[in-house]
C-alpha cells in the first residue's frame, strides 16, 4: 500500500491515499464495479478499511458479541455514534433471537445491551412490545430462514455505515458531495448569477453583468403624465401600468420581448396608483387616489365590477392564491382591510381600535400570510389560518412593501434611503440593508426579481434605478435614463432579464441585458 501521507493538488492539500479512497467509492455507487475493483487493484488502496472490513464480517457473519465489541474498540467514534451504532447491532440481534424462539436470550439482550444505550426511548419500548407480539417490531411470525436473515443483515448493514464516521468509512457519495458543495458556493459568490441553467463543472463559474437587465431596450411613452406604478403579470406575458393621467394600461409582451398596448383602461377620476393581477393572470385590479377599487377583465379590458364608493380611500390591494378572494387597506383608519369576493360581496373585515390607517397590503404567493403597513411605520404579518400576528417596527417611514416569490422574504422601502428585508417567519433579529438609491420625499417602489428572487430593484428620486444582489447592501449596478423621480420597478417573473420602471417623465422604460459589442456590429450590418 503507498505511502499514505503522499500529497496532490497544484497546493498540496489533498491526501492521495483519501482521495484515491473517495474515486473508488464513487465509481461504485454510479454502478462500475469493474473499473473501482481495478483501482483498488492498481492503487493498493481499499475504500473500505481493514476496521470496517472486520466490523462487516462480524455482522453479516452474525458474530454480534464480537461486533459489539468491535465497536467499543473504534477510538474515532463520538459517544452518541457509538450508541447508535450499537443500538442497530443490538437491534438485530435482539430480533433474530425472538425470531429463532429464543426468548430469554432476547431479554437479556434488551436488559443488559438495549436499555442501557443514550437512544430514542420510544425505540426501545417499541421492541419490548416484541416479546408479545413480533408483529408490533415489523415482523411477521414467520419466514426466519437464514436467507431472510442475511437478506436483512446487508440492509441494515448500510445503515450502520451511515452512523460510523470518517476514517473507517467514507461518507457516503462523497465526491458528489463535495462537487455539489463547490458549483453552489461559486453560484453563491457569482453578484451576476441569473439562471436556472445546470452549470458545468468544466470550468469555474462566473456570470457576467450581460446576465441581468443593464441596458434600455424599449421606451413606453403612451401615458400623458407621470407613471406612478408598474406590475408584470405572473405568467410574464403582461405588463400593467398606472398614472396620474387617471388611466392605467395593459401591454402585451411579444415573443422577441417588445411590448405593445393591449387596452387603455379609462373608467377612474382621479389618477391610478396601484394595479394587481390576479394569481391566474385573468384579472386586474387598479387603485385610483381616494376612489374606488375596479376589477378588469385582461381578454376584454372591460370593466367587471367596482368596489367601494367615492371617498373609500383605497390605499393598496393584494389577491389571494385562489383569484377568487382580493383584500384592499384603507388610508382611512375606519375602513382598515377588507376581504372580498370577486362579486364585491364582503368575506372578512379587519377594523377597530387596533386597526389604524394602511399603507400597503401583500399576500404571500403561498397564501399564508397577510401583510400590512400600518401606522406609516409598523409591518403586521398575520398567519391567515391560524389568526396570530407579529408585528415589526420600523424607526423611519415606510413608503412600499413587497414579498418575494417563494413567500419567505419581504421588503420595505424607507424614507431612510433604506430597504429592509425580514423573512416573514421572523428569523431574522435585524433586517438586511440595501443603500445607495435616493428616497426622501417620495414614494419609491422596490421589487424582487431575477432567478431565484436573488436580486432587489428599486426606482429612486435621483433619475436612476438601482439593483442589488440580495447579499450585497451596495448596489451591483445602477441604470441610468429615465430624466426625472422613476416611482416603481418590476421584475419580469419569467424573463428573469427583462425589467420595467415607471418614472414622473412619463415613460416606461423595459431594461434588457447589455448587447456585447461583437452581436451590436452584427446585427447593425
Amino acid at each position: 500500500m503507498e505511502n499514505s501521507t503522499t500529497m496532490i493538488g497544484p497546493k498540496g492539500v489533498i491526501k492521495r491515499h483519501e482521495f484515491v479512497r473517495i474515486l473508488i467509492q464513487c465509481l461504485y455507487s454510479l454502478g462500475y464495479d469493474k473499473s473501482a475493483a481495478c483501482l483498488e487493484s492498481e492503487s493498493g488502496i481499499s475504500y473500505k478499511s481493514s476496521e470496517f472490513k472486520l466490523l462487516e464480517s462480524l455482522f453479516l457473519g452474525g458474530d454480534w458479541e464480537g461486533c459489539i465489541d468491535k465497536l467499543y474498540e473504534l477510538k474515532e467514534m463520538t459517544d452518541e455514534q457509538r450508541d447508535a451504532a450499537l443500538f442497530l447491532v443490538s437491534r438485530q440481534y435482539f430480533l433474530e433471537c425472538l425470531g429463532r424462539g429464543n426468548d430469554s436470550l432476547a431479554l437479556s439482550v434488551l436488559r443488559k445491551r438495549i436499555s442501557k444505550l443514550q437512544v430514542d426511548r420510544k425505540e426501545v419500548h417499541m421492541l419490548a412490545f416484541g416479546l408479545f407480539s413480533l408483529g408490533d417490531v415489523g415482523w411477521s411470525d414467520n419466514n426466519y430462514d437464514s436467507d431472510a436473515f442475511q437478506e436483512l443483515r446487508s440492509y441494515l448493514f448500510n445503515e450502520v455505515e451511515k452512523v460510523i464516521p470518517p476514517p473507517i468509512t467514507v461518507p457516503d457519495r462523497r465526491l458528489e458531495h463535495l462537487v455539489e458543495k463547490v458549483v453552489s458556493s461559486q453560484i453563491s459568490s457569482c453578484i451576476y448569477h441569473n439562471s436556472l441553467d445546470q452549470v458545468s463543472i468544466y470550468k469555474d463559474h462566473r456570470c457576467g453583468r450581460d446576465q441581468i437587465p443593464t441596458e434600455t431596450v424599449q421606451i413606453l411613452s403612451a401615458h400623458k403624465n407621470e407613471v406612478w406604478f408598474v406590475q408584470f403579470a405572473n405568467n410574464g406575458n403582461y405588463l400593467a401600468s398606472s398614472s396620474s393621467d387617471c388611466t392605467a394600461i395593459i401591454w402585451k409582451v411579444l415573443e422577441d420581448s417588445k411590448l405593445v398596448l393591449e387596452h387603455t383602461l379609462k373608467s377612474h377620476q382621479n389618477p391610478v396608483s396601484f394595479v394587481a393581477w390576479s394569481p391566474d393572470d385573468t384579472m386586474l385590479l387598479t387603485c385610483g387616489n381616494s376612489e374606488v377599487l375596479r376589477l378588469w377583465d385582461v381578454e376584454t379590458g372591460t370593466c367587471k365590477h367596482t368596489f367601494g364608493d367615492n371617498g373609500f380611500l383605497v390605499s393598496s390591494c393584494a389577491w389571494f392564491p385562489d383569484s377568487t378572494r382580493l383584500v384592499c387597506g384603507s388610508s382611512d383608519p375606519k375602513k382598515g382591510i377588507c376581504m372580498w369576493d370577486c362579486e364585491g360581496n364582503e368575506i372578512k373585515a379587519w377594523r377597530g381600535i387596533r386597526m389604524p390607517k394602511i399603507s400597503d397590503i401583500a399576500v404571500t404567493p403561498n397564501g399564508e400570510y397577510l401583510i400590512s403597513i400600518f401606522s406609516d411605520r409598523d409591518i403586521r404579518i398575520l398567519n391567515v389560518g391560524m389568526n396570530t400576528e407579529r408585528v415589526i417596527s420600523e424607526e423611519h417611514l415606510i413608503t412600499s412593501l413587497s414579498v418575494s416569490g417563494d413567500s419567505k422574504y419581504l421588503i420595505v422601502s424607507l424614507n431612510s434611503q433604506e430597504i429592509h428585508m425580514w423573512d416573514v417567519e421572523g428569523n431574522l433579529k435585524e433586517p438586511l440593508t440595501y443603500k445607495g438609491h435616493r428616497q426622501h420625499k417620495y414614494v419609491i417602489r422596490s421589487c424582487f426579481g431575477g432567478a431565484n428572487g436573488m436580486f432587489i430593484a428599486s426606482g429612486s428620486e435621483n433619475s436612476q434605478v438601482y439593483i442589488w444582489n440580495r447579499r450585497i447592501s451596495d448596489p451591483i449596478e445602477v441604470l441610468s435614463g429615465h430624466s426625472m423621480t422613476v416611482n416603481c420597478v418590476s421584475w419580469n417573473p419569467k424573463r428573469h432579464q427583462m425589467l420595467a420602471s415607471a418614472s414622473d417623465d412619463q415613460t416606461i422604460r423595459i431594461w434588457g441585458p447589455t448587447v456585447r459589442e461583437e452581436k451590436r456590429c452584427n446585427k447593425e450590418l
